[in-house]
């Protein structure tokens, strides 16, 4: 299990919470629930690792801790 921060907020124009992972450029997911966006994030940072690997690209590694405040 990878332990990327995943920056969770409402999206009032598509009334969907947005889940964004910073530290993988382009990874984010979205759902009708806060538990669904945080699951289709999960399912997100996996596919982005598998696609890196398929193609050899560096996966960073997890910094462990709150990259930003806001």
């Amino acid at each position: 299990m990878y332990k990327y921060e995943i920056i969770i907020y409402w999206d009032e124009q598509d009334s969907v919470y947005v889940a964004d992972v910073p530290e993988l450029p382009g990874c984010s997911a979205h759902g009708k629930s806060y538990d669904k966006a945080l699951a289709n994030a999960k399912e997100a940072i996996q596919l982005w690792i598998d696609t890196a690997n398929e193609f050899g690209d560096t996966v960073p590694e997890p910094k462990g801790c709150r990259l930003m405040y806001a």
